[in-house]
């Protein structure tokens, strides 16, 4: 297939799925097997990590005023009931510390699943029936608004946003949605909290494994030396460019859709792509 086809293919897929509770991660590695991209690729490992980039760009994009407020008023909040510790942005950050010390730690483990379809598509199954339950019994939230949490509240998520790092095809924004409506939030701050949660993740996560990747100590999965090309740069970018418009696109629609309907739909969409995933791996319908 045309590097560039493959490019706009790859970066409107990131762009849709990053934000959405189906994970990226799966949906990018199993594109990647349908479409023959050769994952021992140096380029194309540099490439999957630069698209996210482009994403999370969306996201600080379209938050900008609610980011600049947050800073404005900062300890105290708009209410002046908030303090160091139960402001949004000190919240967002004991969460992403939450999440990163103990990623960090198993980085080991994490890296033997990454390109796990086997993992993937077992991820995909249980999360869509987990994400299905918490959305069907958590009906009656206590905090309308990320300005309500409590401290424990995003201790608990970022604590379960872990697993969207050991097991790949959890998606890190269904286990930050459903650990929020457990802790008695509801659909909308919980997405909220999600989003905002992702732009320092996504920030440390792609940071660290382009740095890892690009100076390599002793990792086979190093891409260096990399020699760019003008077609490679340019391949480069339309996989950025695609990945942050769709994404921006994707984050206005989802905030709408969630106050009409709910995460169901997506959950169911995710039993079935795990079941159908599942199949494809049993049949050799798709590579490991």
């Amino acid at each position: 297939m045309n590097d560039y086809l493959l490019s706009i293919i790859l970066g409107v897929i990131e762009g849709l799925t990053e934000f959405l509770p189906i994970s990226s991660t799966a949906h990018l590695r199993i594109a990647e097997a349908l479409l023959g991209v050769d994952l021992e690729s140096g380029f194309w490992k540099m490439y999957s990590i630069v698209i996210q980039l482009g994403a999370i760009l969306a996201l600080t994009v379209f938050f900008w005023r609610r980011i600049l407020r947050f800073l404005a008023t900062f300890p105290r909040g708009e209410s002046g009931d908030r303090n160091f510790f139960t402001h949004p942005l000190s919240l967002v950050a004991i969460a992403f510390v939450v999440t990163a010390v103990p990623a960090f730690l198993l980085a080991k483990l994490i890296g033997k699943n990454l390109e796990n379809l086997w993992v993937m598509a077992g991820a995909l199954l249980i999360g869509g029936i987990i994400m299905w339950i918490v959305d069907s019994f958590f009906v009656r939230p206590r905090v309308q608004r990320i300005e309500q949490m409590s401290l424990p509240a995003a201790i608990w998520i970022g604590a379960v946003q872990t697993l969207s790092a050991i097991f790949p095809g959890t998606s890190r924004s269904m286990c930050t949605i459903a650990a929020g409506q457990v802790a008695g939030m509801s659909r909308e701050a919980a997405l909220e909290f999600s989003f905002f949660l992702s732009i320092p993740t996504m920030f440390a996560a792609t940071g660290y494994d382009l740095l890892k990747t690009l100076r390599p100590h002793h990792t086979t999965a190093a891409i260096a030396p990399l020699t760019m090309t003008p077609h490679l740069w340019l391949v480069t970018a339309i996989g950025f460019v695609c990945a942050f418009f769709v994404a921006l696109a994707v984050v206005a629609w989802f905030l709408h859709w969630v106050r009409r309907h709910g995460f169901t739909p997506f959950a169911i969409y995710r039993i079935l792509l795990g079941a159908a995933l599942f199949f494809a791996l049993s049949r050799g319908l798709i590579g490991r």
